[in-house]
């Protein structure tokens, strides 16, 4: 088994990186095995503290990242990541033993992109994986064009909101957070995912101010309001 900055390639176009930070050989061997099959180049780690000494050359499209670890354990490495502007757009997926409610909030209010418990199979989580890197690439590509929710229109182009015709006087950071939210109906956005996605700058965003967009933005959307849906101890969604 090939660690610490060791990679197999498939013959693919697509060379999509995964990192996998897992201390069980045969588990790692499996999703080693799997992924190289699918095209992905992966590189495996037996330790939080090997993956930070690679992660200052280069980085991954995505981390597979085990909770239970010797050293750093998962859930820090994850706190760690997203807390250090050149690693807080990195894609996190989390794989533990543990399942319970509890620990998948605790990872996602981390940061982590999604939660994965042991045992599970290796299509899945190829097909899980593929989500995440899909969603991230569509969440923090530029949006372009008119997305339309029923009577509300949001013109990115314009920089405007309309709502059964009428412009809504929507502040900047209220206009960014309704345009990440609307461009995936239906998925759930953890407070640092929307923080990340609405950074400007030297701006302070928080957990806080988010909460504090989201009832103002609500209030200017009256009767629209709820379109923007509360997934409690996660973050928000967009349901049109």
């Amino acid at each position: 088994m090939l660690r610490g900055g060791g990679q197999l390639m498939a013959n693919s176009l697509t060379k999509e990186t995964i990192w996998v930070v897992e201390d069980e050989e045969d588990l790692l061997a499996l999703i080693y095995y799997n992924f190289v099959k699918e095209g992905f180049e992966v590189k495996g780690f037996a330790s939080g503290e090997e993956m930070f000494t690679s992660l200052t050359q280069t980085q991954p499209d995505l981390m597979l990242l085990d909770v239970m670890l010797p050293g750093i354990d998962g859930l820090e490495i994850c706190k760690r990541l997203k807390a250090n502007t050149k690693t807080s757009l990195l894609p996190v997926i989390m794989l533990t033993a543990k399942g319970e409610e509890g620990d998948i909030v605790t990872g996602l209010n981390l940061g982590a992109d999604d939660y994965i418990p042991k045992p599970f199979s290796p299509k899945v989580l190829i097909a899980r994986v593929r989500s995440v890197l899909r969603r991230r690439g569509a969440a923090t590509a530029p949006p372009t064009g008119v997305i339309n929710h029923g009577e509300l229109a949001i013109d990115s182009n314009r920089h405007e909101v309309r709502l059964s015709g009428h412009p809504l006087p929507l502040t900047a950071t209220e206009f960014k957070i309704l345009t990440f939210l609307a461009q995936k109906p239906g998925w759930v956005f953890s407070r640092d995912q929307i923080i990340n996605a609405i950074h400007d700058g030297d701006i302070a965003v928080t957990d806080r101010t988010v909460d504090v967009q989201i009832v103002a933005l609500r209030k200017k959307l009256g009767p629209k309001q709820h379109c923007i849906e509360t997934v409690r101890g996660i973050g928000y969604k967009f349901q049109g």
